[in-house]
């Protein structure tokens, strides 16, 4: 309650329909924290035939950006103490944008490492940023704005993994998808700085929060995150391959990649809506057993993949949702519970970083995808096992009594 009175002193409320531009701005930059890492996944294929290096390689440009949410969550908070949360967040787009029309020329696959590392450091740091404006300037409406921002999230995924290969046939090669998505971040960059305009920058310096190491929910928290994570991306970045490998186009396999993000749009409103009637603990578990229902049908029913897809990105969705709602459960004070999440996307993301290019040693040293695909059943497993671990007296258990 005490920060929560300290944002109102530093950040005056006002009525929500003063803040209508500022709630835009917020959906606008939301807009390119997805395409440069989720617009990679249709293109697998064609990135790695025509760097011509193996799909571990490959599996970096995803595992980059993934590793950067994980490594910069816990400082996004002392850069807006600096400079202020809407500074920052518009630093961290013209650092997606500029980095991303770079990668887009520059030769070899070094180079793309090197601009993918700071497409990386702009989508960990401002991903951060969106729930520190929430904090700041929405204090009133938390669950409102972060519902707004997440479906700007959910809907850059799925658009961004439709237009991906089209782009790419259209205009002449994978760079082409990706300078296209970095002119895009360029234009929302403006739009933002104009939604923006006159709003106060008050900053106040933020100390590095001290994660609850100690605390064995907190990690059971991250695992889980860890796993959720591994699923969305793993199936977003080999599945559509290993489509392609069985005979499919390279335009199918982007239409399942576009399906599983398109998917992933509605579950957060499922997951609020189904919260009213059953625990965060069972709808989990549900998620967990439909994603991994969804991962086996994917295997031994593929005439259906459009299907399973759609349906295992709501499942998906419906689970990050949910996720990043639990660390409100295992502690009482906006300080710990800031210090609860840092820990779960710090240790989580350095977790699903390492989902792609692991999928793609699999599937180097296998030679076909056919042990990639049963991991994603296998992680379906543990992510259900870890829900089924998150009762209510574990998730109170260090919470004070009133």
């Amino acid at each position: 309650m005490g920060a929560d009175q300290q944002a109102s002193s530093r950040f005056p409320i006002q009525p929500i329909g003063d803040r209508v531009p500022l709630l835009v701005g917020l959906f606008v930059a939301a807009l390119v924290y997805r395409p440069q890492l989720v617009g990679i996944g249709p293109l697998v294929p064609e990135i790695q035939s025509s760097l011509g290096v193996s799909h571990a390689m490959v599996g970096l440009l995803v595992t980059i950006p993934v590793l950067c949410f994980g490594l910069f969550s816990p400082l996004a908070p002392i850069i807006a103490g600096r400079i202020g949360a809407l500074h920052a967040i518009s630093l961290s787009v013209a650092l997606i944008g500029l980095a991303g029309i770079c990668r887009a020329f520059v030769p070899g696959l070094t180079g793309i490492l090197i601009m993918t590392l700071l497409i990386g450091v702009g989508m960990g740091v401002g991903n951060t940023l969106m729930v520190v404006a929430v904090r700041e300037r929405f204090a009133d409406h938390p669950l409102m704005v972060t519902s707004v921002y997440a479906m700007g999230f959910q809907i850059s995924s799925g658009v961004s993994a439709a237009l991906a290969v089209p782009i790419a046939l259209w205009l002449g090669g994978w760079q082409s998808t990706m300078l296209v998505y970095s002119a895009f971040t360029l234009v929302m960059l403006v739009a933002w700085l104009a939604l923006t305009r006159g709003v106060s920058h008050e900053r106040e310096i933020a100390a590095f929060p001290r994660l609850p190491l100690h605390r064995g929910v907190v990690w059971l928290l991250a695992v889980q995150f860890g796993l959720m994570g591994t699923l969305y991306y793993g199936i977003n970045t080999w599945v559509p391959a290993a489509y392609v490998e069985h005979g499919s186009s390279l335009e199918y396999a982007g239409w399942l990649g576009a399906l599983y993000n398109l998917g992933m749009i509605p579950g957060p409103l499922l997951a609020l809506a189904a919260s009213r009637r059953f625990s965060r603990r069972t709808l989990l578990q549900v998620s967990g057993l439909v994603i991994g229902a969804v991962a086996v049908l994917l295997i031994v029913a593929p005439a259906q993949a459009e299907i399973w897809m759609l349906v295992g990105g709501l499942a998906n969705g419906a689970m990050f949702t949910l996720a990043m709602s639990l660390p409100l459960e295992v502690a009482d004070s906006a300080l710990d519970v800031g210090a609860a999440a840092a820990m779960m996307l710090f240790f989580g993301y350095l977790m699903i970083a390492l989902a792609p290019s692991l999928l793609g040693g699999v599937r180097d040293l296998t030679g076909n995808f056919d042990l990639v695909m049963l991991c994603f059943p296998i992680a379906a497993v543990l992510f259900l096992i870890c829900a089924s671990l998150l009762s209510p007296a574990r998730l109170h258990a260090h919470r004070s009594t009133p």
